[in-house]
């Protein structure tokens, strides 16, 4: 598996230079100094779309943490660190979850919880990035009238679907984590290792959180705001570049290679598809090639930026946990006395 995803980003890295190359290295140049300094605004910028999805997530978990030991600022942290594993470490977006369902447990959160309402807010996101496509798709037929390109993406759309959809049923409905325990014990012989699954407790704890419909609404709430000021640090990236579009064409572009992104989510870091799709996509709404390839860049730099000191942060208190571990004094048995008074 660690060989598979190494490799498809070998090819992505190489796809993303072929692309940057193609198109001519100088002219992207030549784009990003018209930036210059300017374009540093992105990274306190995108604390902003990530702040709203941490609301989110925060509904979902509030009613299992009335004693706010998670707090919405910790939280925020956590996202942080989320997405910056997911961007930048060969995780195929799902080690910065594993990782965030960590962090929260040390809070003295059940994991079964925890767990739980990381599950369901990604598969809320999924569906939010039904709607934020099905919106972009609408945005560029407007304003292109692509109609064949838009079409075939639509009817993709509709055949995949039913995944989330099925998903959640599954998770509301079915006991989906109880017979995966029982399936394990039954391959590996051992109720021990099956039991790290956490089975009908993670079961149980994810109907209840499904069951406040209320916050269900009010977490897509917050992702689909995510998603559009996310669309808007697109509109700002291209104006900082020296090239003006209007906000109907930011969410246009934001949808399409989010979208692009999501379901070749195997590709670590999603490279050479992002550079692919802003190219793509940056053509049918006017965006010249050379000025798509710069905000592709700009992108990964902001990354980069943005998410390199969470991931230090992270790497810092694990390294304070595993210090503070090793300096506890080790108790020795008291060596045994021969039961005569000396």
């Amino acid at each position: 598996m660690k060989i598979a995803t190494y490799l498809l980003g070998f090819i992505g890295l190489a796809v993303a230079v072929v692309l940057v190359l193609h198109h001519g290295w100088s002219a992207v140049a030549v784009v990003l100094a018209q930036g210059g300094w300017g374009l540093f605004w992105l990274v306190p910028f995108h604390a902003l779309p990530l702040i709203l999805d941490t609301f989110g997530w925060r509904m979902l978990l509030a009613p299992s943490d009335p004693a706010g030991r998670a707090p919405t600022p910790y939280l925020f942290w956590v996202a942080t660190i989320r997405e910056a594993a997911n961007r930048l470490l060969p995780v195929a977006n799902i080690g910065g979850e594993v990782i965030g369902i960590r962090l929260v447990i040390l809070r003295g959160i059940d994991g079964a919880t925890v767990t739980a309402s990381v599950i369901i807010e990604v598969l809320l996101t999924l569906l939010n990035q039904y709607v934020f496509t099905a919106f972009g798709l609408v945005l560029l037929i407007l304003l292109t009238h692509a109609t064949h390109l838009t079409s075939t993406i639509l009817i993709g759309l509709a055949l995949s679907l039913p995944i989330p959809l099925g998903l959640l049923a599954a998770l509301r409905y079915g006991s989906v984590f109880a017979r995966m325990e029982r399936l394990v014990e039954r391959l590996l012989g051992s109720a021990n290792v099956a039991s790290l699954l956490g089975g009908a407790n993670l079961d149980e704890a994810i109907r209840a959180v499904l069951a406040h419909r209320g916050r269900l609404i009010g977490c897509m709430a917050w992702q689909l705001a995510c998603y559009v000021l996310g669309a808007f640090e697109c509109w700002l990236a291209l104006r900082l570049l020296g090239h003006e579009i209007t906000p109907w064409a930011a969410i246009t572009l934001e949808a399409m290679t989010q979208a692009v992104r999501h379901f070749i989510f195997f590709v670590p870091a999603g490279l050479g598809v992002q550079e692919g799709g802003l190219i793509v996509f940056g053509q049918l709404i006017g965006l010249p090639t050379d000025v798509a390839v710069a905000l592709s860049l700009t992108k990964r730099a902001r990354e980069v930026a943005f998410g390199l000191p969470a991931l230090i942060s992270w790497q810092w208190l694990e390294g304070t946990r595993l210090r503070r571990l090793w300096s506890r004094p080790k108790h020795t048995p008291e060596a045994p006395t021969s039961g005569r008074l000396g």
